[in-house]
């Protein structure tokens, strides 16, 4: 079934391959600049006039809240690869079900998650793929399991990140909800971040 419908949709399968491709560079180059921003330190003795200085503080405050989501996302990769290996190690294997390179799922599993948003798909389709392996009816039901908790591990993530960035879950909800809207699936990666910055530079001009 799958060596038939692949010629069938060629032109789609690349587009989305292109689409996927661009998206993830996106990210990537926004992480590591996010890392050199957080890793860059000003040196005192540096002089600095009006809007050097102005830029400064805001690169200063931007590498903090990078920071703060960072660690939180160690967090939320932490306790998805817990949740998948309860499913992957326990639940399956309780029906009799036993898939191949569970435990190189698991560390997988951490490894892309400490990639917001899309390291949690890429690790829900690696499982998918790997049940499928097994059989269909195992990997819908893989597949129904990850959707549910992806959308727990939603709430979760808004509450683990809110937390360091001293938000409340319903704002950061909402800042995703319109970032990605109006940027995508980057919108969305990168919403925490400038929510964080953005509340930090409102607290800073004592307006909130």
């Amino acid at each position: 079934m799958v060596a038939d419908w692949l010629p069938l949709h060629v032109v789609e399968l690349r587009k989305a391959g292109v689409e996927a491709t661009r998206v993830m560079t996106y990210i990537l180059f926004g992480l590591a600049i996010g890392v050199l921003a957080s890793l860059h330190e000003i040196k005192p003795h540096e002089p600095s006039r009006p809007l050097a200085g102005a830029l400064t503080a805001r690169v200063q405050r931007l590498a903090e809240a990078f920071r703060r989501v960072v660690f939180a996302q160690v967090r939320i990769a932490a306790l998805n690869s817990v949740l998948s290996a309860v499913y992957l190690l326990a639940i399956l294997p309780s029906f009799g079900v036993h898939l191949p390179l569970v435990k190189t799922m698991v560390g997988f599993t951490f490894l892309v998650g400490l990639l917001p948003v899309v390291g949690n798909l890429i690790s829900n389709a690696a499982i998918v793929i790997l049940s499928l392996s097994v059989s269909v009816p195992v990997a819908v039901a893989s597949l129904v399991f990850l959707v549910v908790i992806h959308k727990l591990e939603y709430f979760l993530n808004a509450q683990l990140i809110g937390t360091q960035i001293r938000a409340r879950a319903w704002e950061l909800l909402l800042a995703m909800v319109v970032m990605e809207a109006a940027f995508g699936l980057p919108g969305l990666v990168a919403a925490p971040i400038y929510y964080a910055y953005g509340k930090d530079e409102l607290v800073s001009q004592e307006l909130l």
